[in-house]
């Protein structure tokens, strides 16, 4: 009879990753940031004098991985604290370092400063002038900045949002209170340059696929898909593809760099000379991440990547909860503000529900039924990754959209096999535009047809105004964790 302790034995860093966790929660709500360094000193101490017990010594190790996890929260928390702006209004200059999206009054991009580096929200005031700014530009703006402010509505908390993508404040600056400067990046340091070098080539892309001649929707979905900007997402084509359960596939995530490793690792030499061709699609993942502008989903997926890359070399078990738990410590130590980000929790408990649920579902059918009919394997294989995967993000979808989708299994049988003709065509697009854009964006026509029927005319698509507490939330996950644990101790075949 199998128990829930084998996992443990088979993952030996998922606790430590928990207790991890546990520390960031703990650090982030405390602070104290020398509490918290003198706790992990005396843990430290204390347990190198118990080496010889090695019951109370795990415990020790134990206790210092939740008061690591204090000791990089609170100090991340205490940074964000001491970021002050002057009082009235400061003139400085910037780089415009995002495309700039247009608003209902005003021009909305990320500016970076020159000298400090620090990197703040910017909307300025929209006429001729500011609609021409594109990325890369110069400026010397005179405004008032105003430091990450607290606001929240239902679930979604701003200053944390702020703080986990980057931002150390916001600013407006009305039509008449900036001017354009000779384009010139001195003052960035050469990490921040190279980015830049980087999001300026995405831009020329992007205005490659403007060029078509296609509808906005259709654009705006290759760009969000291929590159990671969304700046011309409409709310509606947002909303069609949230009821319809596929706003997965419009954020780049594991989803999309998992398909473009696979891309790489075909192109390049493959099992010939494993080594180089490992590392060569590694390093054309992390390029993929630079050219998408390095949101935090992707860099998240991009470590994923890595870490299963790495593993595979080392010929141990490719994608597993211990692979899981070390991409999260790895991102985690780095950036512990990550735990905070609905995307990374998204992503990490859709992960964590494939590998746990996904050999419960396919033990429900006959292996060797499935090994002689492939297409029912595939959609068998498709369909259990799903299910899996809705179940492990449900909860936190309702706590925080208030949403679940009814036809989340059918959007996926659709989305998922699109998705990936899409980011297979598209290179083809830009280096044969003639053929492969015509291709592309029929593709893109009719994934947005699909979904838009079933988002308005199936009925039920969408469940709305699920709106459970964070307390209920927990409790559901700890329902469905003991429902889990009781089926694998008696079902053998898990």
């Amino acid at each position: 009879m199998r128990t829930p302790a084998s996992l443990f034995q088979s993952a030996p860093l998922f606790v430590p990753c928990l207790l991890f966790v546990a520390g960031i929660i703990a650090g982030d709500s405390i602070g104290a940031v020398g509490w918290w360094w003198s706790a992990l000193a005396l843990f430290m101490i204390v347990t190198l004098a118990l080496y010889r017990k090695p019951l109370l010594s795990s415990l020790g190790i134990m206790l210092c991985m939740v008061t690591l996890g204090g000791v990089r929260s609170s100090t991340v928390r205490s940074q964000h604290d001491r970021v002050a702006w002057p009082d009235g209004k400061v003139r400085y200059e910037a780089v415009v370092f995002s495309e700039v999206a247009e608003k209902p009054r005003t021009m909305g991009m990320d500016i970076i400063l020159t000298g400090t580096g620090q990197k703040l929200k910017c909307y300025v005031g929209k006429d001729g002038r500011s609609r021409s700014l594109q990325i890369g530009d110069r400026l010397q703006v005179t405004s008032h900045i105003e430091g990450n402010r607290e606001w929240r509505q239902g679930t979604f908390d701003y200053r944390r949002y702020m703080e986990v993508h980057g931002f150390d404040g916001q600013t407006y600056v009305p039509a008449k209170g900036w001017q354009l400067l000779p384009t010139s990046w001195q003052g960035l340091s050469v990490w921040q340059q190279a980015r830049l070098r980087f999001l300026c080539y995405r831009h020329t892309l992007l205005e490659r696929y403007r060029r078509m001649g296609n509808d906005d929707d259709r654009y705006a979905v290759v760009a969000a898909m291929t590159l990671g900007d969304k700046s011309a997402m409409t709310r509606e084509l947002r909303d069609t593809y949230a009821v319809a359960g596929a706003s997965h596939v419009l954020a780049l995530s594991g989803l999309h760099l998992g398909i473009v490793y696979i891309m790489l690792s075909l192109i390049v030499m493959g099992r010939r000379f494993r080594l180089v061709s490992q590392i060569l699609a590694v390093a054309g993942i992390w390029a993929f991440v630079l050219l998408a502008g390095m949101p935090a989903s992707v860099v998240r997926a991009a470590v994923m990547v890595t870490t299963y890359a790495l593993v595979a070399l080392a010929g141990h078990e490719r994608m597993s909860v211990n692979v899981l738990a070390l991409a999260a410590l790895y991102i985690l130590i780095f950036s512990p503000d990550s735990l905070f980000d609905v995307g990374f929790q998204l992503s990490f408990l859709s992960m964590l529900a494939i590998l746990f649920l996904q050999p419960l579902f396919e033990s429900l059918v006959s292996r060797r039924w499935l090994m002689d009919r492939p297409v029912w394997r595939w959609l068998w294989g498709l369909t259990t990754v799903s299910v899996s995967a809705q179940l492990g993000v449900a909860p936190l979808v309702a706590y925080y959209f208030g949403r679940f989708s009814t036809y989340f299994i059918l959007t996926n049988l659709v989305a998922i096999p699109m998705a990936t003709l899409i980011l297979w065509i598209a290179p083809v697009s830009l280096l044969l535009p003639v053929v492969g854009t015509t291709v592309l964006m029929r593709v893109v026509g009719w994934l947005n047809s699909i979904l838009t029927f079933m988002s308005a005319s199936l009925p039920c698509a969408s469940i709305e105004g699920l709106h459970p507490s964070a307390l209920q939330t927990a409790l559901v996950y700890v329902i469905m964790v003991s429902t889990y644990c009781i089926l694998r101790i008696y079902d053998k075949r898990i």
